[in-house]
């Protein structure tokens, strides 16, 4: 007999993939937490019934969330990864050597007690000494941590569940608010094939926020559609205006200095979305 895991994308679209092994299916207490063995991606964890990352594709994610807003900035010391629990845009920050702290917050310490044990590959850098760790609301951490970050990443779900407020405008201004004079604030922000409603609607509350707001993409085929957005807002530095040539190669396998301004140019139906 065949096992498959399918996630339902909408109520008539997902995707699905075959299952080798089931390692954990758990409710936490803040989600459903299933770790599988697939066929064609390795080793996926699922929350809620959405993939959140796999051993074949992760690496895109992970690095698009961490290399645009680090190599904006000119000297981020102190960083913040609200979410992330599987470990890797921590380990993606690491690999800045400005980067003298990374803050991991995660909301549910189930996501990181098993990326540690089933995806080492990606949750390998928790331990650093350049890291802490903390097992506590994000949206409470900005808000009791003013003027504190160079650069804050927001590395959630989608937003149902925990993740529901860290796709408002109150957490915009809060986390504006957390970071320094310069700071850069990033998050994903999912696709535009069928969440276009979430886009428009994100990129109006950081608009409103941060002076400087940038929508960029990647692909990933794991994720709704495959194109994936992120948004990134700042105080002083535009993405745009970085030398290329400045940027250091660097060990990775999507982003690179070319792809740096590159991956800000959108799809005509995007760009409309965020005029």
């Amino acid at each position: 007999m065949e096992l498959w895991y399918t996630e339902k994308q909408t109520d008539s679209y997902g995707i699905t993939a075959k299952i080798k092994e089931t390692y954990v299916s758990e409710q936490t207490d803040f989600q459903k937490l299933d770790m599988i063995e697939t066929e064609e991606f390795g080793t996926m964890l699922v929350l809620d019934g959405m993939v959140m990352t796999t051993d074949k594709d992760e690496f895109v994610y992970h690095e698009m969330v961490a290399h645009p807003a680090l190599y904006t900035h000119p000297n981020p010391k102190h960083v913040l990864v609200v979410g992330g629990g599987d470990g890797g845009v921590i380990r993606e920050v690491l690999k800045h050597p400005q980067v003298e702290k990374a803050v991991l917050v995660e909301i549910d310490g189930k996501v990181i007690e098993y990326s540690k044990k089933y995806l080492p590959n990606i949750a390998g850098d928790l331990d650093n000494p350049r890291v802490e760790v903390i097992v506590n609301d994000g949206f409470m951490h900005i808000h009791d941590h003013k003027n504190s970050y160079d650069v804050i990443m927001v590395d959630s779900t989608e937003p149902v569940g925990p993740a529901v407020n860290l796709f408002t405008r109150g957490f915009y201004q809060g986390i504006y608010e957390a970071l320094k004079d310069d700071g850069i604030f990033v998050a994903q922000t999912d696709n535009p094939w069928f969440k276009a409603d979430l886009i428009e609607s994100v990129n109006r509350d950081v608009k409103e926020v941060f002076p400087i707001v940038r929508v960029y993409w990647a692909n990933v085929p794991t994720y709704p559609s495959g194109l994936w957005t992120f948004t990134m807002g700042s105080k002083k530095y535009d993405p745009l205006e970085v030398d290329e040539a400045s940027i250091p190669e660097i060990d990775t396998k999507y982003y690179t200095p070319r792809l740096h301004k590159a991956a800000f140019v959108l799809p005509k139906f995007v760009e409309d979305l965020v005029k």
